[in-house]
């Protein structure tokens, strides 16, 4: 066998201004070496034509920019999500519409697990979409077991319900102070717990969860379904490595495998290493963990979690605060102390990204970057602000003074849009949320995301999202923020390196960059926008090796 691999296509978009369609692609030692007409692609020397993708459509490796180890972790867990959400085997598992469907799954897991010593822990459910009865509470969890603990992870995984044995097995009285335990009429914790604080009260549940995280299944599992959807690289922002550094050594068995089929990031989550109180420690520890990079295992910056989340009313906003009437919002990280945190990543070239759903905390990390830029220059920090959902156009010309960079969340117009038209922010907000068109128009650089587990893993649908804006029930959230396809593809590859100090290695096909193509059935430049998330995924190639997707007979 040659060196040089030629692999022509029906269509091979590079996003490359310089050549924005070539017919073939050469591949030699994991990296594209030449990009255009197959001759200039055979002229290189002794070759194989692999017509494995004649008929399919290369795009650049797409990049998720924000996801988490738990899509794979969720595939050994129970779901029991609103909408139907894909399989590793390439199948589909069926949404859960209303609280006697879940109550009836949860028996089932009873029956079916009994005598088994753990919690029955299910992920993926989210209380908003069931308008026909009051929030779930432990009152409904009680139906199924007043003995044995029950533990349902939401999707946003900013909250979590109990019921009465597990708020028992942990003590979690009305004399709780943690912020977010949430209580009924009399004072009494009703099961919701949000936000982590409150979550971690349930410490039980909260260990399946956390021990899924570290189980090698789950790591496979989430290498196959980037296989499945199209994703070469995943960027981890929930990784632990300043908490539990010698916890590195699942991720380096798994995703260093030859035939591990993605490039997997680790973005860690701000915290101080065990027996620490300087954040200078942490920062030096996360230089550490990188000084361990692979090829295929990368640390790319640190995560801080500024806020919760909007549909699950955690999300710091301004006024006039929800569309309840109400004022929610939990700080995740007190405002004034984000430069003391930040400044020793900042000085140490180190790349941060802060979690901000509502438009407070979008403020407070935007002011933070200038404070460290203008206390210690960096000119190309490309400090991101995370979901960006409520950014205004404001906000975003300061973003793109200071070089920073934004990770919308799309996906949310679809699985959100019509709750946060109708109840969480009304309709003159929701119009404006995930605002690509006006980061597009305002110059600043960004990706789009799903968040997995979040939301279900694959940018064919985040494309979608941003290119249509429409929710489940046909209406159309803000049709002048709509973006291109191309610029919606532009962000799931290209803009995700770049926020990432990634874009001389990712996100184009061309001469020097690793040879990641994501294969599609049909080009999303062409096809009808409203047909860009039905487009069929062969597969991808990571580095120059081909991995098919999974799919069910």
């Amino acid at each position: 066998m040659s060196e040089i691999t030629v692999y022509p296509a029906r269509t091979i978009v590079t996003m490359d201004p310089a050549q924005p369609e070539v017919e073939a692609v050469a591949v030699r030692d994991g990296k594209v070496l030449a990009a255009g007409s197959a001759e200039e692609c055979a002229s290189w020397g002794p070759h194989e034509i692999d017509r494995t993708f004649a008929e399919h459509v290369l795009v650049p490796g797409m990049i998720e920019a924000h996801a988490h180890t738990l899509e794979g972790a969720f595939s050994l867990i129970p779901y029991v999500g609103w909408f139907d959400r894909h399989r590793v085997d390439g199948g589909t598992s069926p949404g859960i519409r209303t609280y006697d469907a879940l109550l009836d799954r949860l028996r089932e897991i009873d029956a079916e697990t009994a005598g088994s010593p753990e919690p029955i822990v299910v992920g993926g459910f989210d209380p908003i979409y069931v308008t026909t009865e009051k929030r779930l509470t432990r009152d409904h969890l009680d139906r199924v077991s007043t003995d044995r603990p029950i533990f349902v992870f939401h999707a946003s995984a900013h909250l979590a319900t109990v019921n009465s044995a597990m708020l028992e097995r942990h003590d979690i009285t009305r004399e709780a102070t943690t912020p977010g335990v949430a209580r009924d009429a009399n004072g009494e914790p009703n099961g919701e717990l949000q936000e982590m604080p409150a979550i971690a009260l349930a410490r039980s549940g909260l260990r399946v969860i956390l021990r899924m995280l570290n189980d090698p299944r789950a790591v496979e599992a989430l290498g196959q379904l980037c296989a499945n959807t199209g994703i070469t690289m995943l960027c981890d922002l929930g990784s632990s490595g300043l908490t539990r550094p010698d916890d590195q050594h699942v991720l380096h068995d798994v995703v260093n495998r030859d035939d591990y089929p993605a490039r997997l990031l680790q973005r860690h989550l701000h915290a101080l290493p065990p027996g620490s109180t300087d954040w200078a420690d942490a920062a030096d520890l996360l230089l550490q963990l990188a000084a361990n990079d692979t090829d295929k295992l990368r640390t790319v910056g640190l995560k801080l979690v500024l806020d919760g989340s909007i549909q699950g009313f955690t999300a710091m906003m301004g006024w006039p605060g929800y569309y309840t009437g109400t004022d929610h919002g939990q700080w995740m990280v007190p405002p004034d102390q984000l430069v003391a945190i930040a400044r020793p990543f900042h000085e140490r070239g180190i790349n941060i990204h802060a979690h901000c759903n509502g438009d407070l905390t979008i403020d407070a990390w935007i002011d933070t970057v200038e404070q460290l830029v203008i206390r210690h220059p960096w000119l190309d920090h490309r400090h991101t602000v995370q979901h960006c959902q409520l950014t205004s156009a404001a906000q975003y010309r300061r973003m793109a003074k200071l070089g920073m960079c934004a990770n919308i969340f799309a996906n949310h117009l679809w699985y959100w849009g019509d709750q946060h038209h109708d109840i969480t922010v009304g309709p003159e907000r929701a119009r404006r949320m995930e605002a690509a068109a006006t980061a597009e128009r305002e110059g600043v650089s960004f990706s789009l995301h799903s968040d997995a587990n979040v939301t279900p893993l694959g940018h064919l649908h985040t494309m979608w999202c941003a290119v249509n804006r429409v929710t489940p029930s046909g209406r159309v959230l803000g049709e002048h923020e709509r973006i291109t396809a191309h610029s919606a593809l532009r962000a799931v590859t290209l803009g995700s390196a770049y926020q990432m100090h990634l874009d001389d290695e990712f996100g184009t096909i061309e001469c020097g960059k690793a040879a990641d193509f994501t294969v599609l059935e049909d080009d999303p430049l062409t096809v009808d926008p409203m047909a860009i998330r039905d487009i069929g995924v062969w597969g991808t190639v990571v580095g120059g090796r081909p991995f098919e997707a999974a799919r069910r007979s």
